[in-house]
């Protein structure tokens, strides 16, 4: 509704005026009460000059805005997550300018690849914070104010000229990166309902994906044709000054173009809007609105302005005379009510609110297996994409003799892999929902309506029944939790399969295209992988998912952040074969994580206590 619709007086002798303030609460689905507010002896004849009724279109619920809106955030959500991911992937290549500019130079490479690790730091603790201020005063203002944070830390890492000052800085460009990742989900949730959250969020992983390969390929180009400190002693700056600018423009759609999204938060704006507009027509003399008796009969007598006598035979006898003098329906009366929240009131204090951000997700990790293993599984995915920063330069720079601009041509098959993976997800959801595989009585549920059902028999199968459908309707219901993780099991087996043919295929006799392809796999697994973690914590653990998904993205960035530090190290002491191997081993017993769940997923959690309660209070 956009406006509480034309306002309509009636002059009556009940000093409405009198009754009690009564709060109600409001929700998006609450009908709002009929616009006929009623004259005081004092008001004005005219209603001409009265307040207008506010425009509540801007308060709507995000789940039912149009399509074209709803795409333009995730537009925009989405090109904020590739450049943040760009941003991650970008640092790698010129790391031996970084250290050549430095003062003094470091004896190594590695102290300045720290800059990934302290980037991964920030990026993974400071959601605990920031989501909570999401959570309080909105989307927009944490995204605008960690972009600042973003861009401008960006522009510092460009310009400092000691390690320690790179590495702060650094530091801070994640923390004000990790909203345009973490929070992104939030968004995705607050606009779509579960059954239509696969695609935006399958384009959300991608777009992670796709933005770490961009990065290190764009950047190794320029730090290899800019990469002569004698003739271009500060070209390689543009590594950061073409983000700089990215960013800024990013900024400026955000300010532009993005829309609040958080549910609770336009509710409560919706509530204050309407609450100053009942309160500037009361200075005009006109109080109360057609309301009907049910509706705010849960707060009526407990959030009250007046006395608690207020529901006397007196009080009773004014409402009836009141709704008998305009001529309302039996069963509605004449009220002055002010809207409430729910979720305000339920709502802590910002400080406690942060405390249990930062504690719960720890606990949940310690104290819930299947976020445990969960986070281990997601983790060490993260861990290997982080590992291609260092892993793939190496491998195509001393086996093949590449340069670096050619090697950063390699990380085109992280972005096919993303473009391929994505396509993928998007496809398997749709499978998962084909009539033949979800279960006939939902169907007809979903489909016929009360009546229909207690007159007619059940509508027979549009299919004859088929006996592949039949044995996976009976066991791998598309109902279940763990239908997120079924197909899964297959894809995030290429992860290890990449892992080995990566390691293996890696000699100069063989042809480049191999280990190429070993990259490619991986990066479908580590996709398939996230995706699965991400909509299985969603659907089991509700309003505690983003706890647990703060959980498993702090395990992700500090193992991910972890890698690069050792990357060289490894390939260089073992050497690609036994590297490859010793990764796709881990990779291998930890891809029987989703296998445990499709096969012992409901007991799993039926011993899991949130799982339980939420369960039962749904």
């Amino acid at each position: 509704m956009a406006s509480p619709g034309p306002l309509t007086t009636t002059a009556v002798n009940t000093p409405v005026e009198e009754l009690d303030i009564t709060n109600v609460y409001l929700t998006f689905e609450t009908a709002l009460p009929s616009p006929q507010f009623h004259q005081n002896a004092h008001a004005a004849a005219s209603t001409s000059k009265l307040p207008q009724p506010p425009d509540l279109t801007p308060f709507a619920d995000p789940r039912t805005w149009a399509s074209h809106r709803k795409n333009v955030l995730l537009f925009l959500s989405c090109v904020a997550t590739f450049l943040t991911a760009y941003t991650s992937g970008s640092y790698s290549p010129p790391a031996e300018l970084m250290r050549a500019s430095l003062s003094p130079v470091p004896s190594s490479v590695e102290p300045v690849l720290a800059g990934i690790t302290t980037f991964c730091v920030g990026f993974g603790l400071a959601p605990m914070m920031l989501a909570p201020l999401s959570e309080m005063n909105g989307r927009y203002p944490v995204f605008v104010c960690a972009g600042v944070v973003y861009v401008l830390f960006q522009g510092i890492c460009g310009v400092v000229t000691s390690l320690p000052a790179l590495l702060v800085a650094r530091l801070l460009v994640g923390v004000g990166a990790s909203v345009f990742s973490t929070m992104v989900g939030g968004v995705i949730a607050d606009m779509y309902s579960n059954e239509e959250r696969n695609t935006p969020m399958a384009l959300f992983s991608g777009s992670v994906l796709a933005g770490t390969g961009f990065g290190p390929m764009v950047c190794a180009v320029m730090a290899e044709r800019w990469g002569d400190l004698e003739r271009y002693p500060n070209m390689w700056k543009w590594t950061w000054w073409h983000q700089v600018m990215m960013g800024g423009v990013l900024m400026v759609a955000f300010v532009a173009f993005f829309k609040e999204s958080r549910g609770s938060v336009l509710l409560s704006r919706k509530a204050k809007a309407l609450n100053k507009w009942y309160e500037e027509l009361e200075k005009e003399g006109y109080y109360g609105v057609c309301l009907e008796d049910d509706q705010g009969r849960e707060k009526e007598g407990e959030n009250t302005t007046g006395s608690e006598d207020s529901t006397d035979d007196g009080d009773e006898e004014k409402r009836s005379l009141s709704a008998s003098a305009t001529g309302q329906e039996r069963g509605s009366s004449i009220k002055r009510i002010r809207w409430l929240v729910k979720e305000d009131e339920e709502r802590a204090s910002l400080g406690k609110m942060i405390a249990v951000s930062s504690s719960r997700p720890f606990y949940l990790l310690f104290t819930e297996p299947v976020i445990f293993f969960f986070s281990a599984w997601v983790a060490f995915a993260w861990g290997v994409l982080y590992l291609t920063f260092g892993s793939i330069p190496y491998v195509f720079q001393h086996v093949y003799g590449w340069s670096l601009e050619q090697s950063g041509y390699a990380f085109t098959a992280i972005i096919l892999g993303a473009i391929v993976g994505t396509t993928m997800s998007i496809y398997q959801q749709r499978l998962l929902s084909h009539p033949q595989w979800v279960d006939p009585a939902e169907v007809i549920t979903a489909n016929s309506t009360a009546s229909s059902l207690s007159d007619a028999e059940p509508p027979a199968p549009a299919h004859k029944p088929d006996k592949i459908w039949a044995f996976l309707r009976t066991n791998f219901p598309a109902s279940s939790p763990e239908s997120r993780l079924y197909f899964s099991c297959f894809t995030s087996t290429l992860l290890p399969i990449g892992m080995f043919l990566f390691g293996f295929t890696a000699k100069a006799s063989i042809h480049w295209i191999l280990p190429a392809m070993g990259i490619f796999l991986c990066t479908i697994g580590i996709l398939s992988i996230y995706l699965a973690v991400f909509n299985y914590f969603a659907d089991v653990y509700h309003k505690y998912a983003s706890s647990a998904l703060a959980a498993q993205s702090l395990c992700r960035n500090l193992v991910g952040g972890a890698f690069p530090l050792v990357t060289r190290l490894m390939y260089r002491n073992l050497g690609e074969a036994k590297a490859g191997a010793v990764l796709g081993s881990i990779a291998v017993v930890l891809t029987a994580v989703p296998w445990v769940l499709v096969w012992k997923g409901e007991v799993i959690r039926g011993r899991s206590v949130f799982a339980v309660s939420l369960e039962k209070k749904g």
